[in-house]
């Protein structure tokens, strides 16, 4: 439910100040004088009513996010929020998303006569300047190196929805800048993101439990347990649905994705503003949820995966053990400790706070260690009845010296570790016992947050004879704690276990 908020003199100035002197810059009613719908008054009456440091503003495609941006950036560079001297920005993922809020702002500055007499467009720079007070305001993209000189009293983020994962450079340089101002302002303006752990929903959950007042959250989304093609559900998300908004255009959108399911997922995410994924990860997050309990030890036979990462990627080691009618799955993962910061920035995953928490483990220098790793699974070794380790066997001749120096002997290392192939032929029946474990919710793999974002970027890919294999989702995701789980439940699942394992036949060593 949006609050709706009474009018205030400030707000009430501000909607009538938009009112005369902006312009509708596109589309059927170019030209003509823009008269805010109540929904838009509700969001500036939110805003404006003295107490705001953020809003939160999110609904489906095509209600005009980009242009109410537009707007109220004018509003706050040659309008009464203007303060002499101030900079402003509006910040997008891409030159081109920054482009289009720009030249809406432009546009609406040429078309008006008042306007245009206040307001210098510098197209090859992005920026409008109200030379008169001395008020620029400048659109950014991600694209482009961050600049960390900025001071912004007001700023938009627009589109954050398209930021994956919980972190964006761009995002906490403008909002770190902002302290050295007295009451600045943030709009954050965009369609929900697909993922729970995204930045923007991170962000729209805080709003959903913030106390202080200061953060206004206005999120038009469908109710997931609605018919999702039905217009009553397509109008919860898009308050413009039947007015700017193309009634007929929408309901063909419903009608496509109705027919072919492929496209739902895309319908409900930018529509229905709901958080699905639009490229459908390898497990539901709902499944993925289902085999979310607590492991419990293993005190049994043990299989395991390792995923060895060349250089500096993440490494990852995941044992799995019977532990009753339920399968316990216990994950290690590594990355070099050295530029882990800068890691976490670059793929917008907080790895170093995992590290401080103890979920991720880190290694000396700017690799993964060969040795740090054949060291753990030494120990490992020593501690958990592991009967095999499903490896890549591409990796197998660099890391052996490594697990001999640990303390391996030749017939361990023959014993325990098993060639896995990464391609079609392997991971396509390691797949098939993967679905089968977590479809019937046999797994227990206690949420960890580290396993749980490999699992989130997970996607397959298939061969002309149906065979499957994990990819990422992107270029920048890891998906490594998959693999090596899929590894693992393959091993275990073609284990013999009549048979003794080294370690029954020679006894645990101490170390």
């Amino acid at each position: 439910m949006i609050p709706t908020y009474p009018p205030s003199e400030r707000s009430e100035r501000n909607i009538a100040w938009i009112e005369e002197y902006c312009l509708i810059p596109e589309g059927r009613d170019v030209g003509k004088p823009v008269v805010l719908r109540e929904w838009q008054r509700n969001i500036l009456r939110g805003i404006y009513d003295g107490k705001t440091r953020r809003a939160v503003i999110s609904f489906g495609r095509k209600n005009a996010k980009t242009a109410l941006s537009a707007m109220l950036n004018l509003l706050h560079l040659c309008g009464p929020e203007a303060r002499p001297n101030s900079q402003l920005y509006s910040a997008a993922q891409s030159r081109d998303q920054a482009a289009i809020l720009f030249n809406l702002a432009a546009k609406m500055v040429r078309m008006s006569e008042v306007l245009s007499e206040y307001v210098l467009v510098r197209e090859s720079a992005k920026e409008l300047l109200c030379a008169e007070i001395g008020a620029k305001y400048k659109a950014l993209s991600a694209e482009a190196k961050t600049a960390y000189g900025l001071s912004p009293v007001f700023s938009v983020h627009d589109e954050l929805g398209q930021v994956r994962g919980p972190r964006s450079e761009l995002y906490e340089a403008i909002e770190t800048a902002s302290a050295a101002q007295t009451d600045p302002i943030t709009i954050v303006i965009s369609t929900q993101a697909p993922n729970a752990d995204d930045l923007l929903s991170v962000l729209i959950d805080n709003a959903k439990t913030n106390t202080d007042g200061r953060t206004k959250l206005f999120l038009y989304e469908a109710d997931t347990k609605a018919d999702p093609f039905a217009e009553e559900t397509i109008r919860q998300a898009n308050p413009a649905f039947g007015d700017f908004q193309n009634a007929t255009e929408v309901m063909g959108q419903a009608n496509d994705a109705r027919e072919m399911p492929s496209r739902e997922a895309e319908f409900r995410n930018l529509i229905l503003n709901q958080r699905v994924e639009v490229h459908s990860p390898y497990v539901s997050r709902s499944i993925w949820e289902k085999n979310g309990g607590p492991a419990l030890d293993l005190d049994g036979p043990v299989y395991a995966g390792l995923d060895l990462s060349a250089t500096s990627d993440l490494t990852a080691f995941v044992m799995a053990g019977q532990t009753g009618e339920a399968t316990s799955i216990k994950p290690t993962f590594w990355l070099p400790r050295e530029g882990l910061e800068a890691k976490a920035r670059q793929d917008r995953v907080p790895y170093d706070q995992w590290a401080k928490e103890g979920l991720l483990e880190t290694t000396p220098g700017n690799t993964v260690d060969y040795e740090f790793v054949a060291t753990f699974l030494w120990r490992v070794c020593q501690e958990y009845d592991i009967r095999k380790i499903a490896f890549d066997r591409w990796n197998l001749r660099n890391f052996k010296p490594w697990l001999l120096r640990a303390g391996f002997t030749e017939d361990e290392i023959e014993e325990l570790f098993v060639p896995f192939g990464q391609g079609f032929q392997s991971m396509s029946p390691a797949l098939r016992d993967l679905d089968e474990l977590l479809l019937n919710g046999r797994a227990r793999h206690g949420m960890h947050p580290v396993l749980t974002m490999c699992a989130q970027n997970s996607v397959t890919k298939s061969d002309p004879a149906g065979n499957r294999k994990l990819i990422k989702l992107g270029e920048k995701r890891r998906i490594d704690g998959m693999v090596a789980l899929a590894m693992a439940v393959s091993v275990m699942a073609e284990a013999d276990e009549s048979g003794p394992s080294v370690y029954e036949e020679r006894g645990l060593l101490v170390v």
